[in-house]
């Protein structure tokens, strides 16, 4: 049986070079060849358009973990995440008859919301957790049989991501990485 050590990051963040929070957390997992491959979809595919699923679905095969991290973009992923998904997990592949490579595979999300966390709560702004948000994630690994392990959380990254914040939350998202 072979034993994978390294976890994928697919990363899709638009506009990543002015990020803080994704470009920090990124910054630090970097440190980690060892352990961690990134994949930077909007570097890979500058146009958005992705040519070589085979290439993707073989870049997940040689890893034993995935997360995928993006920033919260209306209450759901950037749509090049959601294309990625779309297109790399296949039936045959990922589901279906003989579509089983995602099967056991740890699999889990690492995302900055804008605004606050008590504003993702029944009684908040947006009257839903970002756990009910991200629902749709876990139900596709769900589906795709694999081992979904909740998600690591940037909350108010548009208006108090201070430095401070994002130094303190490095360690929790590499502890987290390390988790799946």
């Amino acid at each position: 049986m072979e034993v994978f050590m390294k976890t994928l990051i697919v990363v899709a963040h638009p506009n990543l070079k002015d990020s803080k929070v994704n470009k920090s957390w990124l910054k630090e997992a970097e440190k980690y060849p060892d352990k961690f491959t990134i994949h930077n979809l909007y570097e890979a595919y500058p146009n958005e358009v992705i040519d070589n699923i085979e290439k993707e679905q073989k870049l997940i095969e040689e890893h034993d973990s995935l997360i995928l991290q993006f920033p919260i973009y209306w209450f759901n992923c950037p749509s090049f995440m959601k294309k990625w998904l779309d297109d790399v997990f296949t039936d045959g592949w990922a589901y279906g008859k003989n579509g089983n490579n995602l099967e056991n595979r740890n699999i889990g999300l690492a995302v900055t919301a804008g605004i606050s966390e008590n504003n993702y709560s029944e009684s908040g702004k947006y009257k839903h957790s970002l756990k009910e948000i991200l629902l749709p994630f876990e139900m596709t690994f769900d589906y795709c049989s694999a081992n979904y392990k909740g998600f690591h959380a940037f909350y108010s990254a548009e208006f108090e991501a201070t430095d401070k914040r994002i130094k303190d939350s490095i360690p929790q998202y590499i502890n987290f990485l390390n988790s799946i």
